[in-house]
């Protein structure tokens, strides 16, 4: 296990001064420190920019809590500060807030985030231009005291303490409580119930508020930053961030809720984790009413005393009313053999949704504590939305991928009493323990010999020790409205929309091209038969793993947003159960492949689809406290069992597309927090396996990071951050690893004992040529990263290396030794390496490079060859469970023919035949 501990490291890194700041500033002053710090200052003659159209990614919603989207913009055509005006396709304009989110080197704007009220008019598309920004009506006010941070919407006021165990204290509308003492809930059980235990000991946990940060202000939007632990007595654990974000006219609060495991998963078994609100409760029983959405749009709609379906009809406009939940008429106007037994009619004052997978959910209530609970009604995949209150005002409260994540639950109770309780479970109590133990015991795999054989057989990397939850995190999206009144089931299936689904604007695939982000990719082009049959082939595999998830219920509070990584024809499953085949975790880049996917095609359901996956890699798959913060776990039956714990996979490579579009402040965390990740290399020796006998850790400027496959991704985490305007050591660091390893005889082909400076990022080797080359090398978004980070820093000898290693990695042994005194060996992947090929042909205007190139892909060496059946079969019983589509795919391979097949056709596509 590891010696050193992290906090020591650390401590030694700030002593140092390697530690980097919490982003902040003007954008002036990020613009400038960019500028200053690239060495390449150049002159800003902005030349402006037309508007750019903007659509929702799905249809126009229903109704709208309020949306943030991202927007690039070309190099030099906006000055950082730039402001924006946006209109609807009518012309209307439409109040935005914008603010800068990346900038080009030379200090124009690179990436605008913007937001839109939920009290904005809805319109089927707009247009964001330069110019002012229409202000909103009435503007969203903070402001903070020693005590509280208050927020005005115009229509809800939003109370957030500094302190105690609410996060929430109160949400007023018009002067009146909709609902207050909001606080985060946990509990766990001694034993996990998997193991049927006699004896089960539970204790429940509450929120203990330790910040709370004003992020932003207004006009538009507010998010405010709270952060804390779960605590009961003395203990405190389960630490959590919380960004809240309210908008100006609407009566709605966005939640992004991300807490980290940091228990012990052999006695720590949670069984419950939720958010709760009190809501007081007014009028008579009847007058009280609980929505809960179904799925396809459906609600039930239900009154705390039901005056319906009596066996004395009080009156046809009672029970209208009653059904829309509004108020009812005066008692005296009714049937009065109703009005006089009204006390006889039970009041169901619980109701509990509970939905323990993807394919059911189920609705009961009871009167009260003690009495038994009736079953209401079911379904497949509930929407996530519940209400509760009456006609005077209520709450909604949901939560976005609501049956994705099971075991999920929405639950009411004490509707009959002054005050009710709501309550979403992200972890229903109902679904029994979490169990996050690893599992098998090891199977006598002590030594590192019996590790490594163990490898050669179920591809699991295991070690004692290394199989733990600890550090790991899920980030959950909430949406909660303060309502004036009992929504009818119109109103509130369209709620229960906007909440599951939450809508996004976004520019077209042509808009993100023209501003050249993210490296070598086109839109879609169908223009010849040759482009077509690929473009066909690529969206088949896009549906195929997507489809998969369906098909084989990917879904679940931990797994959601994961796919496996190989297949097993003969059971005709994915490998779950078999070591390192299982679940994918970001290997060969599969969260690229989609990303990329979705910029090219503008494909609402692959968005989806690699936003659930950033949701999950970034979270699950990640450490975020303990002495491996800042790496990932490589592939496996559990996101977190293999005892390879990398920079690979907590990759910044794969979460740079969601934050930019989408201006996700979680995100932005996520990134900003891996700048440091290189400082696990003196943490956890990633080599101890297979050399045992070297001394650890190394010093702290000759630490053994590789340059290609770990270096790509530091790289990733250093570029967004220079383009963010963050901490000055990432472009710092970024920049002397170009050039360090440029430095290098051989490049990032060079062999030999090459060490790396955890002070300012360089890289020191041998003087002499020596080759080194392995076949993942540049699989995990070096060949991407580089792609941007050669254009931006723009020098001569880094781009003369790169070059050469993308051109002689698929080359012959003889142009291999001729350039670098060596044969780089039989390499793998060579239809993946076809887009370093094309990269190096269009660099080079080089037209017999760009023929080897298609070569290298229509070949499919390690890949899928040209001569591919790229169709599925039909599988069903008795052969399998239930019925599926199988064909010839792994995770690897698509992820890695999409990325080949996107940057050929970018770079060289005028050459296929």
């Amino acid at each position: 296990m590891v010696e050193v501990s992290r906090r020591s490291v650390l401590q030694g890194a700030v002593a140092a001064g390697v530690i980097p700041s919490v982003l902040g500033g003007s954008p002036a002053q990020a613009a400038d420190a960019v500028t200053s710090a690239s060495g390449i200052r150049q002159s800003l003659a902005p030349t402006g920019h037309g508007a750019v159209p903007l659509r929702w990614l799905e249809d126009a919603p229903r109704t709208l809590a309020g949306t943030t989207f991202g927007v690039p913009w070309p190099k030099g055509a906006l000055p950082g500060d730039q402001t924006f005006a946006l209109t609807a396709g009518d012309g209307t304009a439409i109040p935005v807030q914008t603010w800068p989110t990346a900038w080009w080197p030379d200090g124009s704007l690179k990436w605008s985030a913007h937001a839109v009220s939920g009290s904005a008019p809805i319109s089927a598309d707009y247009r964001i231009e330069p110019g002012a920004a229409e202000a909103p009506p009435v503007a969203v006010s903070v402001s903070a005291s020693n005590g509280a941070v208050v927020v005005d919407t115009g229509v809800v006021v939003v109370t957030f303490p500094r302190k105690g165990s609410a996060v929430v204290e109160k949400i007023e509308r018009a002067g009146v409580v909709i609902a207050r003492a909001g606080t985060l809930v946990a509990s766990t059980q001694s034993a996990p119930s998997s193991d049927a235990p006699e004896e089960v000991k539970t204790k429940r946990y509450q929120s203990t508020v330790k910040s709370v940060i004003v992020e932003q202000n207004g006009p538009v939007r507010a998010v405010v930053k709270v952060e804390g632990k779960h605590r009961q007595g003395k203990r405190e654990w389960l630490p959590f961030t919380l960004r809240f974000s309210l908008f100006a006219g609407s009566d709605a609060i966005r939640l992004v809720h991300t807490f980290i495991f940091d228990g012990d998963e052999t006695t720590d078994f949670l069984n419950g984790l939720g958010v709760e609100f009190a809501v007081p409760m007014r009028g008579e029983l009847h007058d009280r009413h609980i929505r809960l959405a179904g799925s396809g749009g459906g609600v039930l709609g239900e009154a705390v005393r039901p005056v319906t379906g009596l066996r004395r009809d009080p009156g046809a406009a009672v029970r209208a009313a009653q059904i829309a939940g509004q108020a009812l008429p005066d008692p005296a106007t009714w049937d009065q053999r109703v009005t006089s037994r009204l006390h006889w009619i039970p009041a169901w004052g619980d109701f509990r949704l509970t939905q323990l997978n993807a394919h059911g959910f189920e609705i009961v209530k009871r009167t009260g504590a003690g009495a038994s609970w009736i079953r209401s009604d079911g379904g497949d995949r509930a929407a996530g939305l519940g209400y509760v209150g009456s006609p005077t005002g209520g709450l909604a409260f949901g939560m976005k991928d609501f049956w994705q994540l099971h075991p999920t639950e929405l639950e009411i109770s004490g509707a009959t009493e002054d005050e009710a309780t709501a309550r979403v479970w992200m972890w229903s109590p109902r679904a029994g323990s979490m169990d996050l133990r690893f599992y098998h015991d090891g199977l006598g795999q002590d030594t590192y010999a019996e590790q490594l054989d163990a490898l050669e057989i179920t591809y699991e990397d295991y070690e004692p020790g290394f199989a733990t939850p600890y550090g790991v995190a899920r980030t959950t999206e909430l949406t909660f409205w303060a309502l004036a009144a009992t929504p009818t089931n119109e109103s509130f299936s369209a709620l229960a929309g906007a909440g599951a689904l939450p809508p996004l604007l976004r520019a077209e695939p042509a808009h993100l091209h023209s501003a050249g982000v993210f490296g070598s990719w086109a839109p879609v082009d169908r223009s010849t038969a040759a482009r077509t049959r690929i473009e066909d082939r690529l969206d088949a595999i896009m549906a195929y793993h997507r489809g998969q998830v369906d098909q084989r219920s990917w879904y679940g509070f931990w797994d959601y947003g994961d796919i496996m990584h190989e297949y097993d024809g003969d059971r005709h499953v994915w490998r779950y159960d078999i070591g390192g085949y299982a679940w994918d975790n970001s290997e060969l880049s599969t969260d690229l492949w989609i990303w990329y996917h979705y910029l090219r095609t503008g494909d609402a359901a692959t968005y989806r689809f690699a936003e659930a996956m950033t949701r999950h890699t970034g979270e699950v798959d990640q450490y975020h406290l303990g002495d491996w913060a800042g790496l990932g776990t490589r592939h496996g039956v559990q996101h977190w069992g293999d005892s390879a714990k990398q920079v690979r996979i907590s990759n910044a490579n794969y979460r740079r597309f969601h934050y930019f579009l989408t201006g996700d402040e979680r995100a932005g965390d996520l990134l900003h927090s891996l700048i440091v990740s290189d400082k696990t290399f003196l943490l956890l020796d990633p080599g101890r396996k297979v050399d045992p006998g070297g001394a650890w850790p190394p010093p702290a400027n000759a630490v053994p990071v590789g340059t290609t496959t770990d270096w790509g991704a530091l790289a990733g985490a250093w570029l967004t951050e220079w383009e963010r305007g963050g901490d000055p050591i990432a472009k710092t660091k970024l920049v002397n690893g170009l050039t360090s390893i440029a430095a290098l005889p051989n490049g990032w082909a060079q062999g030999g004992a090459i060490t790396y400076d955890l002070a300012d990022g360089t890289f020191t080797g041998p003087t002499e040529k020596q080759v080194s080359v392995g076949s993942l090398s540049s699989v995990f978004g070096l060949i991407e990263v580089m792609t941007e980070a050669v254009e931006l820093v723009d020098d001569d000898a880094v781009r003369e290396k790169w070059l050469e290693f993308c051109r002689l990695y698929n080359s012959t042994s003889a142009e291999q030794k001729a350039a670098t005194g060596a044969s780089w060996g039989s390499l793998n992947l060579k239809q993946s390496y076809s887009r370093a090929s094309a990269y190096a042909a269009a660099q080079l205007d080089d037209p017999v490079l760009a023929t080897r190139a298609w070569t290298e892909f229509k070949t499919g060496h390690a890949g899928y060859a040209d001569s591919k059946d790229f169709g599925t079969t039909r599988i069903e019983g008795p052969a399998v469970l239930n019925p599926v589509d199988q064909g010839g795919f792994s995770a690897n391979a698509s992820a890695q023919y999409g990325l080949a097949a996107i940057q050929c056709l970018a770079l060289i596509g005028d050459s296929l035949t």
